[in-house]
């Protein structure tokens, strides 16, 4: 039986090329919302949610880490960073005449990662936000009397029978998105590669513990283990509360990081695993945000 995947929607998002690469096989539903996939996923609607977590150029999403904190304990299972191409997209007929675009469709995060070619090309052109890039690939497609273009995917681009004029506009070319799998039920799933594996906890410090920071980050020095993210993030309890979200370069273990835990809430602090998981990298992402090299 397929497994039921939540992802950010409708098709042709980043998010159902992470989900195809992972959970090829799967039936997938597409929702409007970042909390609608998890939401879906703590209520047993489906199986796993795929979400967006973090980009490269914008740094971390902040609404997934919010509804992870403070509304659902769902486990990160799984996570995969996909490479982040965006193209402008216009109707076929529009395909010689796109420079008079005067309105542009995006997301947020892919307005701000174009926002370079966007004021040089298009500096008077109005700026309208949705859901996801494919969500304003689908409102382009649905209403071609519009002089507008699309900021979207290859894929967005075959999904909506749209074409893309250029190519590669975002502003710089490292960019990528981590994704992760959320899931009460599921396990990991099996690809071909597994790069390595992370733990993301949260750690709450006491309000007055001077240097508890410096001493919870020694907690991890002493024992030689890797830290490749430390973010704090507000408690939405006062300002100037906080707490701190670490990305571990290691799996859970029986000595290692249960001596990491216990040392910090020896200071009084509160700690809480959000995820043990591997990073995957599945081999056939690449070909679906390419285009097929001539042969």
């Amino acid at each position: 039986m397929s497994k039921k995947v939540a992802y950010l929607g409708p098709e042709g998002t980043f998010t159902e090329v992470a989900a195809k690469a992972v959970l090829p096989g799967s039936e997938r539903h597409p929702y409007t919302t970042i909390p609608a996939c998890m939401e879906a996923a703590a209520e047993g609607s489906v199986d796993i949610a795929v979400v967006p977590l973090e980009n490269a150029i914008e740094g971390s999403v902040n609404m997934t880490l919010d509804y992870l904190i403070h509304k659902h304990e769902l486990p990160i299972i799984a996570e995969i960073t996909v490479p982040i191409e965006q193209h402008l997209l216009v109707h076929p007929e529009n395909e010689n005449d796109w420079d008079a675009i005067t309105d542009i469709y995006s997301h947020p995060q892919a307005i701000a990662q174009c926002h370079e070619f966007i004021q040089r090309e298009f500096p008077q052109a109005e700026i309208h936000y949705t859901n996801s890039t494919s969500s304003a690939a689908k409102e382009l497609a649905e209403n071609p009397e519009c002089k507008a273009a699309a900021i979207a995917n290859l894929l967005a681009a075959e999904t909506y029978e749209l074409t893309p004029v250029r190519e590669n506009i975002h502003d710089y070319d490292n960019n990528h998105t981590r994704f992760v799998l959320l899931s009460h039920t599921e396990r990991t799933p099996q690809v071909e590669e597994n790069q390595k594996n992370k733990t993301t906890m949260v750690i709450t410090l006491p309000s007055d513990f001077s240097g508890a920071l410096h001493q919870v980050l020694s907690a991890f020095s002493w024992r030689k283990l890797n830290l490749t993210k430390i973010e704090s993030r507000p408690m939405k309890t006062g300002i100037g509360n906080y707490f701190f979200v670490i990305d571990v370069e290691k799996e859970m273990d029986d000595v290692l990081l249960p001596g990491v835990i216990a040392e910090v809430e020896a200071l009084g602090c509160g700690v809480r695993i959000l995820g043990s998981y591997p990073c995957l990298l599945p081999t056939e992402i690449g070909k679906m945000i390419k285009k097929p090299v001539p042969k």
